[in-house]
């Protein structure tokens, strides 16, 4: 049994959007200091995505309550299936607070931000210099924290693949 064509959409969607937005974040952070229109670009592109990251992530949560994930077969041993679970939960929870941080580190250093040069999008806190280099630090550790995710999930779900053997990786692919 898969999980609906819906629930894979938004799993694709959202690995695809999230490793566009490390690699904008990795290219942002390395790129010349003296090229500030290319870095304003790329700043528009990574909030947007992340912006686009939280609504996603909103709509996953509410697919999920309605769609349940289909049974593993065989069934997972009960420390494996929590620890399932608390990853899932890690994910959905920095999903949800990553773009909040980003969006008030980037108020906090005075920038605006307008969704892909298009929608407005408030201001949460104005400018602020002593919560801007904070929240810029407590935003870059979020970003580890969900690559490390990324990474354990990836691993884990070949893991479950090759050699458990069970249909976890199967169930989401096309």
């Amino acid at each position: 049994m898969r999980y609906n064509r819906m629930a894979r959409l938004l799993h694709w969607g959202t690995a695809l959007i999230v490793l566009l937005i490390i690699a904008l974040g990795v290219w942002i952070a390395e790129a010349p200091p003296e090229d500030e229109a290319l870095k304003l670009r790329l700043y528009n592109i990574h909030e947007s995505f992340g912006i686009t990251i939280l609504v996603v992530t909103l709509f996953r949560l509410f697919w999920r309550r309605r769609h349940p994930p289909p049974p593993i077969t065989p069934p997972l041993p009960g420390w494996m299936q929590r620890a399932a679970t608390t990853n899932h939960a890690a994910f959905y929870v920095l999903l949800m607070v990553q773009p909040v941080v980003g969006l008030m580190t980037t108020n906090a250093w005075g920038f605006p931000l307008t969704a892909f040069g298009l929608i407005p999008i408030p201001s949460p806190i104005g400018p602020n210099e002593k919560w801007a280099p904070v929240l810029s630090s407590v935003h870059d550790t979020i970003g580890l924290t969900l690559a490390a995710l990324v990474a354990l999930h990836v691993s884990a779900a070949l893991w479950h693949h090759f050699v458990r053997r069970d249909d976890t990786l199967r169930r989401m692919t096309w």
